[in-house]
């Protein structure tokens, strides 16, 4: 095998935070608004419901990781390529009737894809709504929410043609801060 693919350095692992776990690094900007949302206010949360949703996030997250991934996914080898579009290619050869299951799960894979971003900008972006970051305060208007978000949705797609990279070269640090600032206020 070769030296440069077994060495692990400080970079790479910089570079794979900013492709790997930026997705799953932005998803407490919907999660938590969802669950504090639906309790009403911060005054009316109580620790049963803290624990509860705590609980509920992380069942979720096992059962997935088990049962899709360790169980499904993983048994799925077309010519050492997995994922549900390897999945696909052998349910098209072997089991005719589960073409349509692997047809849904490649749908819903591309939509991921693309719904994605979308919400988790536009959430960042309505975070931003009536706060007060020195002397520039964000308006309440939905119009300036969908302006900003579209001009940060077309730069990071603009940047994307860069290849996976560049952008885990520049969001790899973004990550590590947001990470950070994440593991702060959840301690707090």
């Amino acid at each position: 095998m070769n030296k440069q693919l077994e060495r692990v350095s400080f970079a790479g692992a910089l570079v794979t935070l900013g492709i790997v776990y930026g997705d799953i690094g932005t998803s407490p900007l919907y999660v938590m608004n969802a669950l504090i949302g639906d309790a009403g206010k911060m005054g009316n949360i109580s620790p049963n419901y803290v624990i509860g949703s705590i609980s509920l996030i992380f069942w979720t997250l096992m059962i997935i990781t088990t049962l899709k991934y360790v169980v499904i996914a993983m048994q799925a080898d077309n010519k050492r390529e997995g994922g549900i579009f390897a999945l696909y290619a052998l349910v098209r050869k072997n089991s005719k009737w589960l073409i349509w299951p692997a047809l849904i799960g490649g749908a819903a894979i591309l939509a991921d894809g693309t719904l994605t971003p979308a919400v988790t900008v536009t959430s960042a972006i309505e975070g931003l709504k009536k706060q007060h970051l020195g002397p520039v305060a964000f308006s309440n208007s939905q119009h300036n929410v969908l302006i900003i978000t579209t001009v940060v949705l077309l730069v990071l797609f603009m940047i994307q043609r860069f290849g996976t990279g560049v952008i885990g070269k520049s969001f790899g640090p973004v990550m590590i801060l947001w990470f950070g600032f994440l593991a702060v206020f959840g301690i707090v």
